[in-house]
């Protein structure tokens, strides 16, 4: 398995591109305007078979449409933020002042999922709070393995509950169940810097 940032959007947002050594892949988080995106997975020869939506704010999704016409890919998210795709107000786009095209599901990420693309395997983690509908992926290829975060987890922090449509009292839990991972698990949050489980349990003053 091989991985590669794309900070895209008016908030750099973390956009991951994830693929297998078959060059079979998927993307995670499309923020923003995916040229660079295109131009890079038709260079190396990609086939991103799905576009993953950690949860629906405009930030992370505001690429999926584009994207997912590009490369015909499916569109996954939790069923609880599906309304989001389309809705400029409850995405947050409209605060913002961004474009956010809407996007339609073609799949949903469900807790404990399993869910495949090429030799990688998906387990899903409802992990409500950020939105009522934001998943953790855990993304495993043989040895390999790392935590796709979306906002619920980031180095050092957490993402907002403070936000229309998050859920304050179900963030505590969800980060529970993140921090009881393997401490060696990388992890990809939707902003800032990589890190892994281990560190997080001993530096995040919000998962002590």
């Amino acid at each position: 398995m091989k991985w590669k940032r794309f900070p895209l959007g008016s908030l750099w947002t973390n956009g991951y591109l994830l693929w297998d050594d078959d060059g079979v892949g998927f993307f995670v988080d499309p923020g923003g305007d995916p040229t660079d995106v295109f131009e890079w997975v038709e260079d190396h020869g990609i086939d991103v078979k799905a576009i993953l939506l950690t949860h629906g704010h405009g930030d992370h999704i505001a690429g999926a449409a584009a994207m997912s016409e590009r490369f015909g890919s499916d569109v996954w998210i939790h069923r609880e933020d599906e309304e989001m795709l389309c809705d400029r107000d409850k995405n947050l786009s409209s605060n913002l002042g961004t474009e956010c095209p809407a996007v339609v599901a073609t799949g949903y990420l469900e807790e404990g999922g399993p869910l495949s693309v090429g030799r990688m395997d998906l387990q899903v983690i409802h992990t409500p709070g950020h939105t009522r509908g934001s998943c953790c992926v855990v993304v495993r290829d043989g040895e390999n393995k790392l935590l796709l975060a979306g906002d619920t987890l980031f180095a050092r922090s957490i993402g907002r509950t403070d936000l229309p449509g998050s859920v304050p009292e179900l963030m505590s839990g969800s980060l529970q169940r993140v921090a009881s991972l393997d401490e060696d698990m990388l992890v990809l949050p939707g902003h800032g810097p990589e890190t892994t489980i281990g560190t997080e349990r001993r530096e995040n003053p919000f998962l002590s």
